[in-house]
């Protein structure tokens, strides 16, 4: 997940769900006073309905989670301002309090015009990062002027941190979109503020980073941090390893993952995200998302008595989704006595549709998966059944709860937390997730799901017999261990860990001094 993606676009590798957010701050180690956070992404918008303007507030993932240490804070986000209505009601500075019925911190908009959009987001931040650390080195459209464009747009994010910063703040960088802006403000305030940023996607081996023109200029920007956060320690692994690389003048200590290269060094450590299970198990439990599951399967024609399977994803190159459906289509040719009775329900919203790329995937979902439907449909039943709208967060977690299986097929992930929002909403422990080994979230839950490689059709069919075909005791013990995993490493504690991690090192810092 990321701040683009908080999981509205996901984050969750996810869909975005409404409703009260919790998070943050669990045992009370959030910083107090002076946080920044810094992300593409902004915690609320306001839109016109009408001649009214209304407030779009937090969704699922980590926009929502930050929002309540944010509260508590009392601090100031600074983001995107990208609501029809946002220039409406904010001050002469571009701030506005929020939330709206208990205004507690400052939301500092920047605005981005139509050429800085393509160009730095569209451009640069999804035509080369997120390919390049996807290891997708094929799909990199690379221009000069979205590098140039890039960087005017980190000199303005940090810019604007820099005049909200006071002595002692932790700004706090979010994703792939800021890797200029920590040294652009370490070269402003020096060692007076505290910076750490979160890398919400892949890091990728050197030999791939390297391939982007200006790989030293990002990893020089990142190295001004005094944290730096991935999802899994093979990410931090690879950033390090294309350090000594890159750096001549850097020494990386293998034991603390801290990487000394000038007067301030830089600890790089994994955070593997979590969720808000608590959230989700109450949403999954309602009244709401067994009235939604019990009509939508009415709607589409699912017998009581089917095996349902339900995929959520952005589409994206690298969720994996034909990969997937392939998969299915090899499953019901060698197993004819599950057809009519497999139902796949695929949750896809369209993503990043101006990049050629996803245009590309997006009309490659719908081939696939309408051959599979012509090849075994049949007036009464279609194996794979494509659900295109939002959906409330009730009737989202009652999907998740209500489906027999969970295919994760990721080519390629950070973390993905659609996973572990699945494994959260299995409140009888029945179900079974089928989860890709190129997941991030397979180092936290790959002992207990049934790990796939997506390209290897004839063994992902297999497996997602074999999780029919298990026993009820075996299922629910492998989801009984994934709930515990995915309780206790939740949305929460993943902010505690980090928060408490810039703790000590402001503390061996002082101590120092």
């Amino acid at each position: 997940m990321t701040g683009d993606e908080s999981p509205a676009e996901g984050a969750t590798g996810g869909e975005s769900a409404d409703g009260r957010p919790t998070g943050g701050d669990g045992d009370g180690s959030a910083p107090t006073e002076g946080l920044l956070v810094v992300s593409n992404r902004e915690p609320y918008s306001h839109s016109y309905d009408g001649d009214e303007i209304v407030v779009d507030r937090p969704v699922g993932g980590l926009t929502a989670g930050l929002d309540p240490v944010m509260q508590r804070a009392s601090g100031t986000w600074i983001a995107w301002g990208d609501g029809d209505a946002d220039r409406e009601v904010v001050d002469d500075e571009d701030r506005i309090r929020v939330p709206p019925e208990d205004p507690s911190y400052t939301l500092k908009r920047i605005w981005l015009d139509d050429d800085e959009i393509e160009e730095y987001y569209y451009g640069y931040s999804n035509q080369v990062l997120w390919p390049l650390c996807h290891s997708d080195r094929g799909r990199v459209t690379y221009e000069p002027r979205f590098w140039h464009r890039y960087r005017e747009v980190n000199e303005r994010f940090a810019e604007a941190a820099s005049r909200e910063a006071r002595p002692g703040s932790l700004v706090w960088f979010q994703d792939y979109h800021f890797g200029l802006a920590p040294k652009m403000v370490r070269d402003r305030l020096g060692d007076d503020v505290t910076l750490a940023h979160f890398w919400h996607i892949p890091w990728p081996t050197w030999d791939d980073f390297r391939v982007c023109p200006q790989s030293e200029q990002l990893m020089d920007g990142l190295l001004a941090n005094d944290l730096l956060g991935f999802h899994v320690g093979r990410f931090c692994a690879q950033f390090l390893e294309g350090v000594e690389a890159c750096f001549d003048d850097a020494v990386v200590d293998w034991d603390s993952g801290v990487v000394h290269r000038g007067d301030s060094p830089t600890l790089v450590k994994p955070f593997p995200m979590g969720v808000d299970a608590e959230r989700i198990e109450r949403l999954a439990g309602s009244e709401q998302a067994d009235e939604f599951w019990d009509s939508f399967r009415e709607e589409r024609g699912i017998a009581d008595d089917a095996v349902v399977a339900v995929g959520v994803d952005r589409l994206d190159y690298t969720k994996g989704i034909p990969e997937r459906i392939r998969a299915i289509e090899y499953f019901l040719d060698e197993h004819p006595e599950y057809r009519g009775e497999f139902v796949y329900v695929q949750k896809a919203s369209e993503s990043r549709s101006e990049i050629p790329a996803y245009q590309e995937i997006q009309r490659e979902v719908s081939a696939v998966a309408e051959r599979v439907n012509e090849r075994f449909g049949t007036d009464d039943w279609k194996p794979v059944v494509s659900v295109t709208e939002m959906l409330p967060a009730e009737a989202l977690y009652g999907l998740y709860r209500h489906a027999d299986l969970a295919l994760v097929s990721s080519v390629r992930d950070g973390m993905n937390l659609v996973a572990e929002e699945y494994v959260a909403a299995q409140l009888d422990n029945e179900g079974a997730l089928v989860l890709s080994d190129f997941a991030g979230v397979d180092e936290t839950l790959g002992d207990y799901a049934y790990t796939i490689n997506p390209y290897a059709t004839e063994a992902f069919a297999e497996t997602i017999r074999r999780t029919i075909t298990d026993s009820a005791t075996e299922r629910r013990n492998r989801m009984r261990q994934m709930r515990q995993l995915v309780t206790a490493y939740d949305l929460d504690a993943w902010m505690d860990d980090i928060f408490e991690t810039v703790a000590e090192l402001r503390s061996e810092s002082a101590d120092v001094g």
